[in-house]
């Protein structure tokens, strides 16, 4: 509870930071700033109703809550009147019988990476992805059944050990959800048409507006919901009936989905199905959420060969590039993507190990992307028709074909990357729109002409891509559309896009990306008048009051693309070239908590549209403090999916550098200064700690550490989550300069923390790893002033600059001293702390130590173990271990050699389905426990169903979070490898 005073006033904790410090960006106010009116967030009676009938913890109703939902990865923003999460379909249900009974509406979200609107609201926003993961692989892997909001990435990660993956492979699977992806019957790059979701999905479980809840597989279902919405069974034979009676639309149904189309509905539902649960299942494929509520979805599974090899064929013209495809699909190729060359030529300068001949492609050139998968001789025989294949054309480059996962994922990360370019290259306040096509796939190359010939008479770049093997083009139009102009302009390109596509080729406005609010006023272009009201009549039938999803997929405003826009005002360097897709969001540690890195941005940009004195600005500052700035991790990891490489955390660790005070920097100094003191303090604490928690219950700390956390500010206090590790000798481990063959620096964490209390005190982990390197013949010399000495990683996270800057200077004298001026290795025992000294360190120094930075040769402990390896013998191995690769281990490319020590110690080495950084960030773990408890609960579900007999990692303070939020005793890999290495 709060404190508060007596007047029964909420009193503000000792210590908090003053919010406004962080201001607002420069620039002018932007005319979609948010009202005055909604400075108290959602209306009273609404966040009443709905907290009664859900319960508080699933209604978000607070001003930073609306503006942070109120955006997504498409071009339009609409802020909701309030934000629901229920955790079962009975909420689902409630949610629908309030806004019947009321006469409002609902809009479903999952992972906000639909590009047309369609899951945006401005009224009730139903948040189905933070309650709703899970899946169970059935059938030994030949179905999967999911909820709707588990990741699509995490599905076939599930189904990997099966040989099996699902059929859809969009760009956005790393954040993209099960019900996402099956509410827009989302493609890819090898989602054929038969691999569709339309095709693929065998069951849904589902909620109609009506409340009633259907399980197509159950026994019975059909007579079940013939018997509960007879005016829907029945109806739906009509419509059948009718369609069937009508030759010519049967024949325009058909010819409609040769081709991939997700415009309206999908009416081939009609003419594939018989029975009224048969022909709904079908209809709700694609429907974007406008029908009802998937709960739960089935899907058939497709077989995963192990084996691929990928080839970049580069040839002349667009036009040879499309003749080649035909004969690539016959011969089984998995995707044919097409690219043109001027976005090849910008990816060489991009994107590192890029082939070298890009840089001077001619801009009428074009390539291939080719990719096919299979066993190894299926592959020899496929790269060797492939050869034949192109034999008559002429190559601006001979094909190559790789097998190497590690180029094969950078060849694709060409592919996808297309956004990001653009990204980086769109003028500043303009909206990244993406848009997809698709063509006859024989008609590819001249369709490509057209598309180009179209954007260059409107004045956007006429690049185009996409899934030649589908005649299925993608293209980005960056517009500001807070300009008058710049809307007309795309308003005109949208007209006249569809006479293109309709008129002339009759092919798809929406190819893969649903209709959503951008189409929606095209329906009736493309399907005809009796289509389209056919569609109207099925929607009326499944939602008769029109609470789910209004003008989305069908909508009577012929302009309603044209509505809604969101501008993109300036914010600082750090963070203004975010395009808000969201891919960031499945990494966040933060993201069941509080706020995901493009939720951060988006309130930023809202409070760069307020005015100065502006309450909704005041607001805003006031519950970002929490919310975006103490409960980011700043891990990075976000940098990572991101296409235009955004580190948010760099961005919240400027927010902390701005509320820092003259007192704090003061003490940030000091500390520095005195850290050797600290350490031993900090060492005497543990031993306390240590004490209690042996002796009495560890919730004793807990207890004690809330209290003081209730007056001073939690961002400062650190909390006892739970059993802490014992202290770290006071002695460190002797060893010799003389015979070393690296210099070992002891982090100060490990100079702290010891080992987990279920563990044996002895040996420490400086102990375990001098020891292990002297037994492979390769020891390591510990100097006797490594104590007081830091990687200056917490002064940097903290915003701390002068001892941040007092630190690296230090630390990196020291280094310099104790290799002989780089001419020893030094290794170092943490991850964050390895990744700290080589990224954050140089930016920080003077030339000459930057210089002498880069001329010493500092490895984390996990490269000097894996190089370890082929001395060792091991005595033992377990069955199976648990591996937690860290942050610093991702973003140092160590992630591949801690599983390769991991595989040395164990039969099965496993790392849990959605795992994460850990959110530990140092002491922010202490600082806010529920951090880690979010960014570890899938890890955590995963830990629970199949347990390890040892968990591993290679950063002490994560190993601490993670026992806090798991349970479970993780530990350096270096102890597992020192005892199952000793002789026998």
């Amino acid at each position: 509870m709060p404190r508060r005073d007596m007047g029964g006033r909420r009193m503000r904790k000792l210590f908090t930071p003053e919010a406004g410090r962080i201001g607002r960006p420069d620039g002018p106010v932007q005319p979609d700033a948010i009202g005055v009116e909604h400075v108290g967030g959602s209306p009273a009676d609404l966040a009443r109703d709905l907290t009664d009938l859900l319960g508080s913890g699933q209604v978000l109703h607070r001003l930073s809550d609306l503006v942070r939902y109120a955006s997504d990865a498409s071009p339009y923003r609409l802020l909701p009147q309030v934000v629901v999460q229920p955790r079962d379909v009975g909420g689902v249900a409630a949610v629908f019988d309030y806004c019947r009974r009321t006469g409002r509406h609902a809009t479903f979200r999952s992972g906000g990476t639909s590009l047309n609107g369609q899951s945006q609201s401005d009224d009730i926003l139903i948040d189905v992805r933070r309650h709703w993961a899970g899946m169970t692989v059935e059938n030994d892997g030949a179905r999967l059944r999911t909820r709707p909001g588990a990741i699509l990435s995490h599905a076939n990660a599930v189904l990997a050990p099966y040989r099996r993956r699902l059929g859809p492979d969009p760009a956005s699977a790393d954040v993209a959800t099960i019900g996402g992806v099956v509410a827009n019957n989302a493609g890819g790059m090898r989602c054929s048409l038969p691999r569709n979701a339309y095709h693929c999905v065998a069951g849904i479980t589902f909620v109609l507006p009506s409340g009633t809840t259907m399980d197509t597989e159950s026994p019975g279902a059909e007579s079940a919901f013939r018997k509960a919405e007879p005016e829907l069974a029945d109806g739906l034979l009509a419509l059948r009936s009718e369609i069937l009676a009508d030759e010519e639309l049967v024949d325009r149904i058909r010819h409609k989905y040769t081709i991939r189309n997700t415009t309206g509905y999908a009416l081939n539902a009609f003419l594939d199905a018989e029975t009224p649960l048969e022909i709904f299942r079908r209809l709700l494929v694609g429907s974007e959420g406008t029908l009802a509520f998937m709960a739960e979805v089935v899907f058939d599974t497709l077989p995963d060969p192990g084996l691929t090899t990928v080839t970049w064929i580069a040839t002349e013209s667009i036009d040879a590039a499309a003749r080649l495809v035909p004969a690539l699909v016959d011969l089984g190729a998995e995707a044919v993507e097409l690219l043109m060359a001027p976005a090849l030529t910008v990816a060489a300068q991009a994107y590192p190990g890029a082939p070298s001949y890009w840089h001077t492609l001619d801009p009428k050139s074009a390539a291939l992307l080719v990719e096919f998968r299979g066993e190894a001789d299926a592959l020899d025989e496929a790269e060797q028709r492939v050869r034949e294949v192109v034999a008559d054309t002429t190559l601006l480059h001979p094909i190559e074909f790789t097998r190497d996962e590690e180029l094969i994922e950078c060849n694709w990360r060409v592919r996808e990357g297309l956004l990001g370019i653009v990204g980086h290259l769109r003028p500043e306040g303009s909206a990244v729109v993406n848009e997809d096509v698709c063509f006859p796939p024989a008609r590819i190359a001249e369709g490509a002409h057209d598309l180009q010939q179209l954007l260059s008479k409107h004045g956007f770049l006429p690049g185009v891509a996409g899934h030649a093997a589908y005649g299925n083009l993608h293209f980005t139009l960056t517009p500001i559309l807070s300009k008058g102009a710049d809307k007309e302009r795309y308003g005109a390109f949208m007209s006249d896009l569809v006479d293109l596509i309709i008129g002339k080729y009759d092919g798809s406005l929406k190819a893969e990306h649903g209709t959503g609010r951008n189409m929606a006023p095209f329906v009736k272009h493309e399907w005809g008048a009796k289509a389209t009201d056919i569609m109207w009549r099925l929607k009326r039938l499944a939602d008769p009051h029109g609470i789910l999803g209004p003008d989305v997929i069908l909508t009577t405003d012929e302009e309603i693309h044209l509505k809604g826009f969101k501008s993109t005002p300036k914010i600082e360097q750090a963070a203004n070239l975010c395009i808000e897709c969201g891919f960031c969001e499945a990494v966040c540690p933060s993201r069941n908590v509080t706020t995901t890195p493009r939720q951060r941005i988006a309130l930023r940009r809202e409070m760069a549209r307020q005015p100065e004195d502006s309450p909704v600005l005041a607001q805003l500052q006031a519950e970002y403090q929490y919310d975006g700035i103490e409960t980011c991790a700043a891990d990075g990891t976000c940098a990572i999916p991101c296409p235009v490489q955004i580190n948010t955390g760099d961005l919240m660790k400027g927010f902390r550098r701005a509320e820092s005070t003259a007192s704090r920097e003061r003490a940030g100094l000091a500390a520095a200064k005195h850290w050797g003191k600290i350490e031993r303090l900090a060492r005497a604490g543990m031993s306390a700690v240590d004490g209690v928690q042996s002796r009495m219950d560890v919730k004793v700390l807990t207890e004690l550490t809330n209290a003081a956390r209730s007056v001073a500010s939690s961002d400062l206090i650190p909390s006892v989550p739970g059993p802490m590790p014992r202290p770290a000798p006071a002695r460190l481990p002797h060893t010799e300069r003389q015979s070393a063959r690296a210099v070992y620096f002891p982090t100060c964490i490990n100079r702290i923390f010891g080992r987990d209390p279920d563990k044996p005190r002895t040996p420490s982990l400086p102990e375990a790893l001098v020891t292990l390197s002297a037994r492979a013949g390769m020891p390591l010399w510990i100097p006797d002033d490594v104590r007081g000495l830091c990687c200056s990683t917490p002064w940097a996270s903290k915003g701390l600059t002068d001892g941040h800057l007092w630190m690296a200077e230090a630390i990196c004298d020291a280094l310099w001293r104790w290799s002989d001026h780089g001419s020893l290795p030094i290794v170092i025992d943490a991850a964050s702390c390895t990744h700290g000294l080589l990224d954050d360190v140089a930016k920080h120094i003077s030339d000459l130590r930057r210089t002498r930075m880069e001329a010493m040769s500092i490895q984390d402990s996990i490269t000097w173990c894996r190089e370890l390896l082929p001395r060792l013998s091991v005595n033992r191995r377990l069955r199976t271990v648990a591996l937690h690769p860290t942050c610093s281990t991702t973003h140092l490319g160590l992630d591949r050699d801690l599983k390769t020590i991991a595989s040395f110690l164990a039969d099965t080495t496993v790392v849990p389905v959605g795992t994460t950084c850990c959110g530990t960030a140092g002491d922010r773990g202490l600082l806010h426990p529920e951090l880690v408890v979010s960014a570890t609960r899938d890890e955590k579900a995963g830990l629970d169903a199949s347990p390890a007999q040892a968990y591993l990692s290679a950063n002490r303070t994560c190993e601490m979070g993670l026992r806090h939020a798991t349970g479970q005793p993780y530990e350096s890999f270096v102890f597992l490898l020192e005892e199952l290495t000793r002789p026998s």
